[in-house]
């Protein structure tokens, strides 16, 4: 018993590398060159940058870019490290970004904004609350306070100094350092759901792939999952369109979704429950009960004239079963002349 416990004890760790370094994706061809692009302002306390990248579509054999994005990190005291594309055994390999306590390997790739290839230097968590070194990223001072400046980080702000997007021959040839490696062997917390929403809504719009954008997607960034769109230049994005109509809140469900305690307002509220009903059988219900319309009256009174009744049976859509007033009280002197 105790020598299966101390086994466990010695896998676990390896277990959760692996989950977290595994290959997911393989490619032929090397991805595209990272874009440059400006980095939105932080919208809210508490969130992480997470850095663009070029994921793959296996359908259309291409890459398509999936912007740069402001998240929440699933608990405080996590840090992202990002995903990377490395080249191994003759094709490229994509290795998924996770959360953990420290930052592990991804390619020596610089993606800006304090993933230098290295580490993080975007912000420090200092207990449950993270700090932001505004040397390096772009926070809304307005709702965001609690910052420092840090210039010792060796990061562009702006742009990336390479624009490599792998690793390998050809690319950046870094190896993972002891930390990385010790990082690598820790427990960790795969994307979130926002995230993952956030890569399916890149992949259903055609302009982000390189084969219709060379290499140069139009909405490099966004400012939270679901947010506003923006240019390489930091300018406002045309929203996201699916079929033939604005979709730019695609992935935040939270929005798109009524909550609950509207809902149940609106299921509770005895006005609307009623407006529901007479909307669902609009097209079988008689007009609504009012004093001033003499529609029932006017039904009542062809139901008793025998010369009505000897019409032809012509069966007729529910919708023309009911005539506007003035059209039954035009029929009534026709059947008393005959």
């Amino acid at each position: 018993m105790f020598l299966m416990i101390a086994v466990i004890a010695v896998i676990a760790p390896k277990t959760y590398a692996q989950i977290s370094i595994d290959v997911s994706i393989r490619a032929n061809v090397a991805p595209p060159a990272l874009p440059v692009y400006v980095q939105p302002a932080c919208p809210a306390d508490g969130y992480m940058w997470v850095p663009g990248y070029w994921a793959y579509d296996n359908d259309s054999e291409d890459y398509y870019w999936v912007p740069g994005v402001w998240v929440a990190p699933p608990s405080p005291g996590l840090l992202w490290t990002p995903a990377y594309w490395g080249y191994e055994g003759g094709a490229y390999g994509f290795h998924a970004g996770y959360w953990g306590p420290h930052v592990g390997f991804y390619g020596g790739i610089n993606y800006g904004y304090g993933y230098g290839g290295y580490g993080y230097g975007g912000g420090v968590w200092a207990g449950n609350s993270f700090r932001y070194n505004t040397a390096v990223v772009n926070v809304d001072r307005t709702v965001v306070h609690n910052t420092y400046i840090d210039r010792t980080v060796i990061v562009n702000n702006t742009t990336v100094n390479n624009h490599n997007s792998f690793n390998g021959p050809g690319g950046v040839e870094a190896k993972p350092r002891p930390e990385e490696l010790t990082a690598m062997h820790e427990q960790h917390v795969q994307p979130t759901s926002q995230q993952l929403s956030h890569e399916h809504t890149a992949r259903q719009d055609k302009s982000q792939f390189a084969k219709v954008n060379n290499g140069k997607p139009a909405a490099a960034a966004m400012n939270r999952v679901g947010g506003s769109r923006f240019t390489p230049g930091g300018a406002k994005a045309a929203p996201h369109v699916v079929n033939g109509a604005p979709n730019n809140n695609a992935n935040n469900a939270d929005r798109n979704k009524p909550s609950n305690a509207n809902a149940d307002a609106n299921r509770n509220n005895p006005n609307n429950a009623g407006r529901n009903r007479n909307n669902a059988n609009n097209a079988n219900q008689a007009p609504a009960a009012n004093p001033n319309k003499p529609a029932n009256n006017n039904g009542a009174a062809r139901a008793n004239n025998p010369a009505a009744n000897q019409k032809p049976n012509v069966k007729r859509a529910p919708q023309q079963q009911h005539r506007a007033p003035n059209q039954k009280q035009a029929d009534k002197p026709e059947k008393k002349q005959e």
